[in-house]
């Protein structure tokens, strides 16, 4: 029988994990909270814990599994699984992959993951398996992935596809989490679309989002688009602001990497043709038309499964090589 793999989607909140077949097919799959006291810890053990009590529901033991597959946030050296640092998790200098392995018996191969989402919706989502893609995840934050000749674009230190640093304003510009200035995440992520929107209700004081200010509640990423969809002429401005210095980024990226598929994620996509019909205008503008040509636009399809999906498409791949 072909052996199974876990894959493992580790967040902030949450950790998602999943049983994986060879073809990339959800076996099952479940959640875990993210326990990020004494500096997140507990959390190779919690895993540990939770994936043995799966598979000894399941009937599973350790030869049934090839490996684990883990998606983690922060700095990583992909070669031994070392987390330089993950801030939503309270990790410095971790040896990830070391601890893992020990407390489960299994190899396991560590990346970044927003790398980890291109690879599952490359495989088994919105990528329909192009072997050249961006994926862009539009949330709280702006995250990136790079798939070239169906491999991870990592870089010489991890840092490929960090496209929500790319500097948008330059001389000026909101401050980024980063310690920059004026980057993208400031602008086309759903906190940098709220800030925007709220920065220009005094001088739009006609906009309907006033009176979800009003109310005393936080304009947020959805009112602009709701907003946008009734006509409200503040929120249009908004949008084509946003999608103006989104569409230029990604634009710069294409013409760079040439890829088949752009893949936008996140909850900011959930906007559809609010986001994507401008977008795709301002990207027009700025990639080269055959890189325009060969370049087809899609928004994620995996929804949370992406990330324990394409953690899994990291086990098969080394298998390949």
């Amino acid at each position: 029988m072909d052996k199974l793999s876990i894959g493992i989607d580790l967040g902030g909140t949450t950790i998602k994990m999943a049983i994986v077949d060879p073809k990339g097919n959800i076996v099952e799959k479940w959640e875990i909270p993210t326990d990020t006291s004494n500096n997140g810890r507990n959390i190779s053990q919690d895993i540990a814990d939770s994936l043995k009590m799966k598979l000894e529901n399941a009937n599973l033991e350790l030869k049934d599994i090839e490996g684990i597959g883990i998606g983690a946030p922060g700095f990583i050296n992909m070669e031994n699984g070392f987390v330089y640092h993950a801030v939503n998790v309270g990790w410095e200098n971790y040896p990830l992959k070391d601890d893992l392995e020990s407390k489960t018996g299994l190899e396991v191969i560590v990346d970044n993951d927003a790398n980890i989402a291109a690879l599952g919706e490359m495989w088994k989502g919105a990528g329909k398996q192009a072997s050249d893609l961006i994926c862009i995840t539009l949330g709280t934050g702006i995250g990136g992935g790079i798939i070239s000749n169906g491999t991870i674009l990592h870089g010489t230190n991890g840092m490929a596809g960090e496209i929500g640093h790319i500097t948008s304003i330059v001389d000026g510009g909101a401050d980024c989490n980063c310690g920059k200035k004026g980057c993208l995440e400031t602008i086309a992520s759903a906190t940098g679309i709220s800030r925007i929107a709220m920065e220009g209700l005094d001088q739009n004081p006609t906009s309907v989002l006033n009176k979800t200010l009003g109310k005393g509640m936080k304009v947020s990423a959805e009112d602009v688009f709701n907003a946008a969809g009734k006509g409200d002429a503040w929120a249009i401005e908004v949008i084509d602001s946003i999608t103006h210095h989104l569409g230029l980024a990604i634009a710069n990226m294409a013409n760079v990497i040439n890829p088949s598929r752009i893949v936008i994620g996140g909850g900011v996509s959930r906007a559809g043709d609010l986001l994507m019909v401008p977008l795709k205008n301002e990207f027009s503008k700025y990639a080269l038309p055959r890189v325009q040509d060969g370049a087809d636009f899609a928004i994620a399809s995996l929804g949370n499964d992406a990330g324990v999906i394409g953690s899994a498409r990291l086990l098969s791949l080394k298998s390949q090589n």
